[in-house]
């Protein structure tokens, strides 16, 4: 088995035990309660960056279509866990700007140096690959933040987002959505 195949198996098995199963810290729901349905439907797409630049990333944001509802780039050559967070940030600023043309497009990352992971997940994952790695997942934006509105009605947000500081990460990507939706008006 290749190094790209043996990642894509371990990905999965990550979601399976991370991010599929019930979490105290998402209010006993799993921390994505909308991935065991993607992946059984075949709506997951995994593609790799294995280049120091952000091409390849780049590549999949301005192609990104609705054959997946997200697309897991697993970053072989990521930079320093806030380094590689601030980029994202502004891929995000850039794409609500338009840079891409589609404005629909969401980023997030997880970096095998981001010390809450193992808190949030209560998971320990340690790559069996021989390599660390980082994953970026692009989604669109509406559908995340629609999604997103249905958990705020229930207790899933009540502890991750106070004791991970996600509040600030949920009112940007709400940001957005807005101007995606109403167009440049500028929300406070």
């Amino acid at each position: 088995m290749n190094k790209e195949e043996a990642i894509r198996k371990e990905i999965r098995q990550w979601s399976s035990v991370a991010l599929e199963q019930v979490n105290p810290n998402f209010s006993n729901m799993p921390p994505c309660p909308y991935a065991k349905a993607a992946w059984a439907e075949k709506k997951v797409g995994i593609g790799f960056k294995d280049s120091p630049g952000f091409q390849d990333l780049t590549t999949i944001i301005s192609t990104f279509d609705d054959r997946f509802d997200i697309v897991i780039v697993v970053d072989l050559v990521f930079k320093e866990a806030e380094e590689f967070h601030y980029y994202l940030e502004g891929l995000n600023g850039a794409i609500a700007e338009g840079i891409f043309i589609d404005k629909d497009i969401w980023l997030m990352g997880v970096h095998p140096d981001d010390v809450e992971y193992g808190e949030v997940y209560d998971v320990e994952f340690i790559s069996k690959t021989g390599d660390p790695y980082a994953l970026i997942f692009v989604q669109r934006l509406s559908k995340l933040h629609e999604a997103s509105q249905k958990l705020k009605d229930t207790e899933y947000y009540d502890k991750h987002l106070e004791r991970f500081n996600g509040e600030d990460i949920y009112k940007t990507r709400e940001s957005y959505y807005r101007r995606l939706k109403n167009g440049n008006v500028q929300f406070h």
